[in-house]
């Protein structure tokens, strides 16, 4: 069992996997992050663009990794910023549908941090080999998008929702 944290402004007990924008990182999905710091900030970040009296929210969940690995999950992990993330991100971000192929994605944000050299390597302003050099200095945030609902349902279990 671990933990994950879904930063924003609601409380969300019952998370619906094809709910939001479409061209994110991983595809249509629930987004979470094992990093409880990482999704404080998300949720303030979005709550201030709600405006002033909207106030963040913590939502925690438990999820069993262990039964849904041993239920054979179809998972894709993506352990660092290499070719493989950085071309399945481009891809997802056009609008591609290749998070079919998967039930859960699991990898590092294309976050404030690195999206520049994404959409330059999308551009084709930088090369692959170019883009990779640079990311290798970047610190690597966390998220796991649950692309599958029946995945959600069946192994995410929501604790509590906290307002900040």
């Amino acid at each position: 069992m671990i933990t994950l944290y879904h930063g924003t402004y609601l409380s969300i007990p019952k998370p619906l996997a094809k709910v939001g924008r479409k061209n994110l990182d991983f595809g249509p999905g629930f987004y979470l992050t094992r990093i409880e710091s990482q999704a404080i900030n998300w949720a303030t970040i979005i709550a201030g663009r709600k405006g002033r009296n909207t106030k963040g929210v913590i939502n925690i969940y438990d999820f069993d990794i262990e039964k849904a690995e041993k239920d054979n999950i179809r998972f894709k992990r993506f352990p660092s910023y290499d070719i493989e993330w950085l071309d399945y991100v481009v891809d997802c971000r056009k609008g591609k549908d290749i998070s079919s192929s998967y039930d859960i994605v699991e990898g590092g944000v294309a976050n404030d941090n690195v999206i520049d050299t994404v959409e330059d390597y999308e551009k084709g302003i930088i090369t692959a080999e170019q883009a990779l050099g640079q990311l290798r200095y970047k610190q690597i945030n966390h998220q796991i998008c649950i692309l599958n609902q029946e995945v959600i349902d069946k192994y995410l279990l929501h604790i509590k929702s906290i307002t900040l």
